[in-house]
């Protein structure tokens, strides 16, 4: 257990004139402190170590709640101050996939270390990694709190890249041009709703943490980074509400569609019944079985029958397009 700990973390550490990006080879060497000049990043993928994080956090002299915190099976969205360090626990949508499955990420952040933990393989923060090495912007003069909020932006941004993404492929295929009361359709529509909510789901709990953090004070923590990222999540989430009401406007109009089909059948089953019914009631008269009918012994009643059924058809026909019922 201790050797795949150790091989899934690493560290960078990091000021403004050095850069080290290393592995650690034994759990004693993993450091936890705000007294050394460098600020640095440990990174974790999985979330199953807890005897290894009980051990970090002891021989670091942590505070023993973060011990109860990793043990919990379940987690919400949580910001927890303690002493001098900040345990943030969110869920972060995995938009590369179809599915869009969630992971949970765990922070523990102080003013000279940031301890991110990962569920699964793989991030899309190799961007920051790459200015931290290079030395681009400002990410190498600034301490932990700005690296947090590096973090959480690029997690914004993907959302935000990946809901756009999304948007212009369905696009076309629900275009409001294209709107056709068939299952194929419904079912499309009913699709991206369903991804449409796990976005706004995903995101309301990141703006859920950013809030929260924007209320942490502790030594050397600027909380003037997530007012920004708090503004990305507002947008994105007035975004997906505006294509839901949308989508909700196109299955409404999908039910009036079919309504007004239904309405159309039934008016046209309608009219032909009112024509045929005065027609089917003579000719259930002259049908009866009676000796006596005096018109059936008429030289021309079966010509005058049929020409008051044509007059019949032909006023009832003429009634119905005066009332424009057809």
């Amino acid at each position: 257990m201790e050797n795949e700990f150790l091989k899934q973390t690493s560290l960078i550490s990091y000021s403004k004139t050095e850069f080290e990006r290393s592995c650690y080879t034994s759990i004693s060497d993993v450091v936890l402190t705000n007294t050394t000049p460098s600020t640095e990043w440990l990174n974790t993928y999985g979330i199953n170590f807890r005897e290894i994080f009980r051990k970090i956090i002891f021989n670091n002299k942590l505070d023993d709640f973060l011990i109860k915190l990793f043990m919990d099976e379940e987690h919400s969205n949580k910001v927890i101050l303690l002493n001098d360090l900040v345990f943030i626990s969110t869920r972060i949508l995995k938009t590369e996939s179809n599915d869009l499955d969630s992971e949970q990420m765990f922070f523990i952040i102080s003013s000279g270390f940031l301890w991110s933990i990962q569920e699964q393989d793989g991030d899309y923060f190799n961007w920051i990694r790459e200015r931290l090495e290079n030395n681009k912007g400002i990410v190498r003069r600034k301490k932990a709190d700005y690296l947090l909020f590096l973090i959480l932006e690029s997690i914004v941004d993907n959302y935000e890249e990946a809901y756009s993404k999304n948007a212009a492929l369905n696009a076309d295929k629900l275009d409001a041009t294209h709107i056709k009361p068939t299952p194929e359709f419904t079912a499309a529509v009913e699709t991206r709703k369903r991804e449409l909510f796990n976005f706004k789901k995903a995101t309301l709990s990141l703006k859920d943490t950013i809030i929260k953090l924007q209320k942490i004070e502790i030594k050397d923590f600027d909380t003037k980074y997530f007012s920004e990222l708090k503004e990305q999540t507002n947008n994105l989430i007035s975004n997906i509400d505006f294509e839901l009401q949308e989508l909700e406007s196109k299955i409404n109009l999908i039910f009036s569609i079919q309504g007004h089909r239904l309405n159309e059948v039934m008016k046209t089953l309608t009219i032909l019944s009112v024509i045929f019914i005065p027609l089917t009631f003579l000719a259930g008269i002259y049908g009866m079985n009676f000796n006596n009918i005096p018109e059936l012994n008429w030289k021309y009643g079966y010509f005058i029958l049929l020409g008051i059924m044509v007059l019949i058809t032909i006023g009832a026909v003429w009634y119905f397009k005066r009332k424009k019922w057809f």
